[in-house]
């Protein structure tokens, strides 16, 4: 060992005598101190070079003198051949390439550095092997160093190199390997703030690829799930969203920005917003199904924080791509989002919340037409709540909302901004409901009519409590707006199933409201169900028909399902649309909506049977407009008789009965000449002039039932039933819901509410003595005769059988409709004793102090309770 070590002394004594003496003795001395110096500091080993290890010797030599030669090529290979032939090696090989890198970093040979990542670079692409794991580790913290320096060339350098590293895919995965400080190093360069513009794009741009570099590296590794969690994706996404928003900035400031290439090229990696937009789609396509809500999150935090909610543009597509780019099993997860964050601003301004809404609406249309999951009801469930809060704020309910919200502005200003909040959600009821499945689309059909407030049911109560009637009236235009988009294009195959009882009773009970635009779209939604082949554009506007023919309607033979539908529900129907044509609201759009609505129920539904008795209806309403028991004003009397010419004559050509057709024909061209008021082109133009009374006795202007029974005689009518006079069958639950309306109308003012009950006593008065026997039959003078009749007990069973016969003989050869008739009279004067009893309950309870004797009649005074005197035992 002495040996040797005297050997190592006496060549190095020599390698130091032999540096060149010719030259100046400043340069001389400054050689040989430097060559003193190297060696003690490589040590008495790596001083020599046959001494030093290989390794070092080849990483040596791929430095060339002058750094601006770049690296040398040969000596490159040589070593990576050796890294490929001796792996085991590669972690020395990087650990000192990492000591030379840093060496040179600090004392700023930036060419040395270019080189030492190059030839990193190749290694790395040329090396796989399970012993790269050590050298991926000296890799990545040479990376660091250069992200750590403030110099944006280097950033931009280390960012290079590490995605070439990403995009390696490695044979094993990594246990210990982290990327955090990539993650936020990345991030931060994505926000650089950098005074050259040319310069800060190239370091955003650098961020942006090094966060896509740690997403691909990161992903697919399922070791490295924790990337998903919200700490690193508080990072990622908003530094991208941070780049497509300032890029739309720009685009609104007027100035262009960089072209985006469709395939990637230059112009893709020099545009910061496309290469973000490019990554952000990249990092949703990979999210898997328990990592949305963590992706998403940081969308509507970023949008909060930045008030990208109005104006709404960049929200909207941003939401786009992420509904384009996660899939599609995972849509229901985004809306879920979605609709939790417009629940957390609810108390926002209005502008805000129908921003949330309408990228909600965005969001729905997309994934409507794929899987929705189980989030259908939800939507329209928050919806709804959203719409009903949006109409509480409008009629008075600022005083609950949050004190932070300006309002400076006027109640004209804050309505208008509620109802821009009403209409976002309505659009995305409709659009959503439009692009359901038939079948689900009957589920929410069911559900929104739940939804509307109906009177005398507890929903009507609780809103009249809340909001009051304008409210509850608001709602309920609302969501029959929302019921209209929801039925648009819905097709059913039977009608039993697309109105069931459930969906029926609760519509036309609306339908009985006494507001004209509520009753409009109640008919609305009929046309849209009922009319399956799209003929209501034909039939647009109450007209005389000229030739029904030249429409082309659509029609197909009633299926037997059809048949029983209406002969279940076929006199609701009728019922509902002759006691709408008898509303004193109506207009010119509700005579034309029943005229469609009669048309429709003909194309779709009608028989034999059901013309019979849309005929029949008809001839009700003329009697009805011509008598004129309700007092109805004369505009309305006479809209109704433009209303049955108008069907009578579309009804006569769509059976094609020429009989039929020329009675019509000939009624209208009296009309023409003598009543044009009677005509529906007439009637419903501006300023028609309008008769003082309506001539009964000119029996030629009306349509006439002996004749129309003549006329379909043939075979296949029934033609005798046209004689049995239609009369509406009034349900009990009309009955009681009219009965409630008044009680809400009354109950505001005591003096009405006593006028409206002696009102009503009068005309039960009046009404019940039409269902009394004559007097002249009561009237029967007793004799002695009688009185023995009324003792003889002997004719009595003989009487009760031939009762009896004569009975079940009327029920078994009466016709259905005069049966029909004769049970509603007495159906009649049941609901006559119910609306007594509820009329009586209305009546306020009299004092007992109050009670005062005028003109020999007790008259009752109501006393406020706090004023009665009880006596001693009532009062605990």
């Amino acid at each position: 060992m002495s040996v040797l070590c005297a050997r190592v002394r006496r060549g190095v004594l020599r390698r130091y005598r032999q540096v060149p003496r010719t030259e100046a003795d400043g340069t001389f001395n400054l050689r040989r101190n430097t060559t003193r110096t190297s060696l003690i500091q490589s040590g008495v080993c790596g001083c020599c070079g046959p001494l030093r290890p290989r390794y070092k010797r080849l990483v040596d030599n791929i430095f060339p003198e002058d750094p601006k030669d770049g690296l040398s090529k040969s000596d490159m290979e040589k070593l990576t051949f050796y890294a490929v032939s001796a792996p085991e090696k590669l972690d020395r090989i990087g650990a000192y390439l990492a000591e030379k890198l840093s060496r040179d970093v600090v004392r700023h040979r930036y060419g040395n550095v270019v080189i030492a990542m190059e030839a990193l670079d190749q290694l790395l692409m040329a090396c796989h092997s399970q012993s790269i794991k050590p050298f991926v580790e000296s890799f990545l913290h040479m990376v660091a160093k250069l992200l750590e320096s403030k110099e944006p060339d280097l950033q931009v350098l280390g960012t290079n190199s590490f995605v070439k590293f990403a995009n390696i895919e490695e044979d094993t995965p990594s246990y210990h390997r982290r990327y955090d400080f990539f993650v936020s190093q990345f991030s931060a360069m994505c926000h650089s703030t950098h005074e050259d513009p040319e310069t800060r794009t190239r370091i955003r741009v650098a961020g942006i690829k090094g966060l896509q570099g740690v997403v691909r590296k990161t992903v697919n590794d399922e070791l490295q799930a924790i990337i998903w969690e919200p700490q690193h994706m508080d990072k990622l996404i908003p530094s991208m969203l941070f780049n497509m928003q300032d890029s739309e900035d720009m685009d609104r400031s007027g100035h262009p920005s960089s072209p985006m290439a469709p395939g990637g090229g230059p112009e893709l990696e020099e545009n910061p917003a496309a290469l973000a937009e490019s990554c952000f789609r990249e990092l949703l396509g990979r999210a898997a199904y328990g990592n949305m809500n963590n992706a998403v999150r940081p969308v509507l935090v970023h949008l909060d924080n930045h008030h990208l909610w109005d104006p709404n543009e960049f929200a909207v597509s941003c939401f786009r791509i992420i509904m384009y780019s996660i899939q599609a099993q995972h849509s229901h997860h985004v809306i879920q989002q979605v609709l939790c964050h417009l629940d957390t601003h609810q108390k926002d301004t209005p502008r805000v919340r129908a921003g949330i809404v309408q990228v909600l609406l965005e969001t729905v249309a997309i994934a409507a037409k794929g899987s929705v999951g189980p989030t259908v009801l939800e939507v329209f469930n928050t919806l709804l709540k959203h719409l009903r809060l949006s109409v509480d704020f409008e009629l008075g309910g600022d005083s609950r909302r949050n004190s932070a919200i300006s309002m400076s502005s006027g109640q004209r200003g804050k309505e208008s901004e509620e109802r821009y909040v009403q209409n976002a959600i309505i659009q995305t009821i409709g659009f959503f409901g439009g692009n359901l499945p038939d079948y689900q689309r009957a589920e929410v059909m069911m559900f929104i009519m739940g939804k509307v407030p109906v009177y005398g049911t507890p929903c009507h109560t609780l809103d009249n409590v809340k909001i009051g009637h304008q409210g509850t009236k608001r709602i309920q235009t609302m969501l029959l707006s929302s019921l209209i988009m929801v039925t648009s294009g819905f097709k059913s195959k039977s009608m039993s199933a697309a109105l069931p009882s459930t969906f029926l009773d609760p519509l036309f009970s609306i339908s009985l409201i006494e507001d004209s635009e509520l009753r409009q779209l109640v008919l609305e939604i009929l046309h849209n169900i009922i009319d399956r082949y799209d003929n209501r554009a034909k039939l647009r506007g109450i007209r005389i028909i000229p030739n029904v023919a030249a429409l082309k309607i659509k029609r197909e033979k009633i299926s037997k399902q059809d048949v029983a539908f209406m002969k279940k529900h076929g006199q609701q129907l009728y019922r509902h649309i002759y006691l709408g044509c008898k509303e004193e609201d109506n207009n010119h759009k509700n005579f034309e909506l029943i005229f469609t609505t009669l048309a429709v129920l003909t194309i779709e539904l009608a028989n034999e049977e059901v013309v019979i008795d849309l005929i029949r209806l008809a001839l009700a309403l003329q009697d009805m407009a011509a008598v004129n028991e309700e007092n109805l004003p004369m505009w309305t009397r006479c809209g109704i008789m433009a209303l049955v010419a108008a069907y009578l004559n579309f009804l006569s050509q769509m059976i094609a009965n020429s009989a039929f057709c020329q009675h019509v024909s000939k009624v209208m061209e009296l009309r023409t000449l003598d009543a044009p008021y009677l005509l529906p082109e007439h009637i419903f133009r501006d300023k028609c002039p309008l008769p003082e009374i309506l001539e009964k006795e000119d029996m030629q202007l009306y349509f006439q039932t002996s004749q129309l029974s003549e006329c379909l005689a043939g075979p296949g009518y029934n033609s005798e039933r046209l004689s049995i006079p239609y009369v509406p069958q009034v349900t009990v639950l009309y009955t009681v819901g009219k009965i409630l309306h008044r009680c809400k109308q009354t109950s505001r003012d005591r003096l009405t509410r006593r006028k409206s009950f002696v009102d009503t006593i009068s005309l039960q008065v009046d009404i019940m003595p039409s269902y009394l026997p004559d007097k002249s039959q009561l009237a029967e003078e007793i004799t002695f005769e009688t009185l023995k009749k009324a003792i003889d007990t002997t004719g009595l069973e003989e009487q009760e059988r031939e009762k009896r016969r004569q009975l079940m003989e009327k029920f078994q050869k009466a016709p259905f409709e005069e049966i029909a008739a004769h049970c509603e009279s007495k159906a009649n004067m049941l609901h006559d004793k119910l609306a007594q009893i509820f009329e009586l309950t209305i009546r306020p309870p009299p004092s007992p102090s109050g009670v005062n004797l005028t003109s020999g009649h007790p008259q009752h005074q109501s006393v406020p309770v706090y004023e009665m005197k009880f006596p001693d035992l009532c009062v605990y």
